[in-house]
């Protein structure tokens, strides 16, 4: 089911494109979030790439999100290839419902799979408007009825699906065993470009708290 030379040549492209963006990354300014990231936390992606808790997520997550397109890529070409219910079901969408605003649309890899909008500190008072709700209210109602599948179009498709489940966690155990090659490249980069600088954080929050001579 899966090719594993395009599989391993996906991963090469990747892990350079990340590569190539860490040297820019600086740590955020912004608020952190308190929810976890439901893409990173747990992720074997993770260890086969050798990166620690002690890596900022926002370096994490770049490089978890590069690798999750290609997992979505490789169940999307299968999908298309092997799988005619669910394909036809899920292209025949845009039937069905026209299409809203989406703030999850277009977002570089870093920034794919966070939630867009951040909880209020303690004290804040609640967002006037988020851009999930943005979305909700944008969206419009269903263009058609969708037809109702009949039994046997019900098993097949529940069928189909479990296909694509497969599909994707072999595709993620791929991209994993490949990650592994990259693994002294990845960490090589951690230490030249991130360590220094959170090093440098740290140094600069010692200071700051230190009583006034």
């Amino acid at each position: 089911m899966i090719v594993s030379g395009a599989i391993e040549q996906r991963v090469d492209a990747a892990v350079d494109a990340w590569l190539r963006w860490v040297p820019g990354w600086t740590p955020g300014t912004h608020r952190g979030r308190a929810r976890l990231c439901r893409r990173c936390t747990g992720s074997p992606m993770l260890a086969a790439a050798g990166l620690t808790s002690d890596v900022p997520h926002q370096v994490t997550h770049a490089l978890v999100s590069r690798m999750q397109r290609i997992i979505d890529r490789r169940v999307d070409e299968f999908t298309e290839q092997q799988l005619p219910m669910l394909h036809a079901e899920l292209t025949g969408e845009q039937m069905w419902r026209a299409g809203g605003y989406d703030p999850a649309a277009g977002l570089d890899p870093e920034y794919e799979g966070l939630d867009p909008d951040p909880d209020p500190a303690d004290g804040e008072q609640p967002f006037l408007f988020t851009l999930a709700g943005l979305a909700e209210e944008s969206r419009s109602e269903p263009l058609l009825p969708r037809p109702p599948l009949s039994a046997d179009e019900k098993r097949q498709l529940r069928r189909e699906v479990e296909l694509a489940d497969r599909c994707a966690e072999e595709a993620g155990r791929a991209v994993c065993f490949a990650l592994m090659a990259h693994r002294s490249r990845i960490e090589s980069a951690v230490r030249r470009f991130v360590e220094p600088q959170i090093r440098a954080m740290l140094d600069e929050l010692s200071r700051n708290l230190e009583p006034p001579q």
